[in-house]
């Protein structure tokens, strides 16, 4: 009586393959390849490059606009100024007029004396002493105000963060006009997001 054991269905499971042929090394390499045009001449050369460049400054320049740390300079990189800068941007702050106010109170000095008469002189030493130094010393409390609060909310969020200038980075953005930031702020204030920059 032949008592030949039967093949076992987990024989039949190991043999089983996937339906085709391992690749060969060389064949696999083949398809990753990319066909390569040499220039035929110098002026080829050169647009070859140009394109190239082109599309690296464009990569670049959505990559800073998208907050990117890869994209963006040694002093923006890092979670650090990331949460400083979003700190800021969804705040409202006194500093941040203080560059259209000045603007303002500069028309306005230049534009007094061409009035004359005393009531113009009395409104020009008005602002000069008094009205221009306190604006500045505003500006100065909010800024110092900003960078302590920033600095211990990054201290408590990220600790094992490098803190050094992280409060004057955050004081500084503060004082920018809100479109003139940069990178691009990623909140509006209140804290939504804000929609992306083209």
């Amino acid at each position: 009586m032949d008592e030949s054991p039967a093949p076992s269905s987990e024989t039949g499971a190991k043999t089983a393959g996937k339906g085709r042929p391992t690749p060969k090394r060389r064949e696999a390499e083949g398809r990753r390849r990319q066909p390569v045009t040499a220039p035929s001449n110098r002026k080829e050369a050169y647009k070859q490059a140009r394109e190239r460049q082109a599309a690296e400054r464009t990569r670049a320049r959505e990559g800073m606009l998208r907050g990117d740390d890869r994209y963006l300079q040694a002093r923006d990189r890092g979670a650090a100024r990331r949460f400083a800068r979003d700190w800021v941007d969804s705040r409202r702050t006194i500093s941040q007029y203080f560059l259209p106010v000045s603007l303002i109170l500069l028309v306005i000095l230049w534009t007094i004396p061409m009035f004359g008469g005393q009531t113009g002189m009395l409104l020009y030493s008005y602002a000069i002493t008094i009205l221009w130094p306190a604006m500045i010393v505003v500006v100065a409390l909010s800024g110092f105000w900003v960078a302590r609060r920033v600095k211990k909310e990054v201290a408590e969020k990220y600790p094992d963060e490098n803190l050094r200038g992280v409060g004057f980075y955050a004081a500084m953005r503060a004082m920018q006009i809100r479109r003139l930031r940069f990178p691009p702020p990623m909140l509006l204030p209140g804290g939504k997001p804000a929609p992306p920059k083209k």
